[in-house]
């Protein structure tokens, strides 16, 4: 007989990817549960999730103003309307738990759990929990981190367990060396260049794009060439910006300029050096697979949560972190050639990266997550 398990995790990639990860670490740890998502038409899980192979369950959307507005004194009645969908849910499916991994869209199926007295599960991703997270774990049987600091900060750090922040499968199996010719050639780079990749999500970061174009005449002949995923949003001004850096230093390094990258995968298995934000999910990836990374937090994250995801990783030594305030064109170049130049340095901080990754994080949510059922039974 078949166990559901209500799962919602929606919103942005870095919470729908784990979320898929664990529904599918459960189907693999249990062939009698049966994950069912819980998420919002117009979002990033509409398209996912299915795309997965899950049932998906639409909620309409309740998101807290940060500021005061009228559109506060809507939230309220819009949050009963959606968790009383999320109570009709978890009868509908005769669900027998829940989990759920952050943002608005949790926070309704956190409180229909709760009130159904069904055995919930969070998971945090970042090292600063989030307003959703902070609430539901007053009530959670388990709270899942990521970073082992982050317990601290939860109301009940008993309840806690570091479990690490699930990736996608096809990282998992991602083996860098066999695919990196394959990988550099498929983006129009040499194959033996050491390569250096720069990225700041799917609408770029205006920062990276102007430190990395700024360091085009300051790698003093060091072989290299460079994968540039400038962002839909952010690519005009890379590409009017790249045309007279090229010109002033026509010998600069080979630069490969897109807007996105669709295979990450691919793009991780080009890179000697990536150059990112601090996201959970950035982390969570070059970690599992050890490359080393130079961090520029975003400076507007709640919290600066992405400072703090940053620093845990460099005070491993998996990482160097620039501040977004600091971020020019000759600090960059002055982070990333010591990595290149110094295979010695390069494979250091690719130990310590592997070693701070947590490829078992998908299991290892998924067994608390079971672990509620037999709870439930016992």
């Amino acid at each position: 007989m078949s166990r559901t398990v209500l799962v919602a995790g929606g919103g942005t990639a870095g919470h729908v990817f784990p979320a898929i990860a664990v529904a599918s670490e459960l189907q693999r740890l249990d062939a009698d549960i049966e994950p069912v998502f819980v998420g919002v038409p117009d979002r990033l899980e509409a398209r996912l999730v299915p795309e997965a192979g899950f049932e998906l369950h639409h909620v309409d959307a309740v998101s807290i103003p940060r500021r005061p507005s009228p559109r506060l004194l809507r939230v309220p009645g819009a949050l009963r309307r959606t968790v009383g969908r999320c109570r009709e849910l978890i009868d509908q499916t005769g669900a027998r738990s829940a989990v759920t991994f952050g943002g608005y869209v949790s926070f309704p199926l956190d409180r229909a759990a709760k009130g159904a007295g069904l055995p919930l599960v969070i998971h945090e991703q970042n090292s600063v929990p989030g307003l959703t997270n902070r609430l539901a774990a007053r009530w959670a049987d388990h709270v899942a981190v990521t970073f082992p600091g982050s317990a601290s900060r939860f109301p009940r750090p008993e309840r806690c367990v570091v479990t690490g922040n699930p990736v996608r499968d096809d990282l998992l199996a991602l083996d860098v060396a066999v695919r990196r010719a394959e990988a550099r050639s498929a983006f129009g780079l040499d194959p033996d260049l050491p390569t250096l990749l720069v990225f700041g999500g799917s609408q770029g970061a205006r920062s990276l794009n102007r430190a990395i174009i700024d360091a085009h005449d300051r790698w003093d002949a060091q072989p290299l060439q460079v994968l540039h995923a400038a962002g839909t949003g952010g690519y005009p001004l890379a590409a009017s910006g790249w045309e007279p850096a090229r010109t002033r230093t026509p010998d600069g390094p080979k630069v490969e300029l897109v807007d996105f990258i669709d295979d990450m995968a691919l793009a991780y298995a080009a890179a000697d050096v990536v150059v990112c934000r601090a996201g959970a999910t950035s982390i969570a990836e070059l970690t599992v697979l050890g490359i080393p990374a130079v961090l520029v937090p975003y400076p507007h994250a709640t919290a600066n949560h992405q400072l703090e995801n940053g620093r845990a990783l460099e005070r491993t030594g998996g990482a160097v972190v620039i501040e977004d305030g600091e971020l020019d064109g000759a600090r960059l170049a002055a982070a990333v050639l010591p990595l290149l130049r110094d295979p010695e340095h390069h494979a250091r901080m690719a130990r310590a990266s592997r070693a701070f990754g947590r490829r078992d994080a998908a299991t290892n949510v998924a067994r608390l997550v079971l672990r509620t059922l037999d709870e439930e039974r016992s």
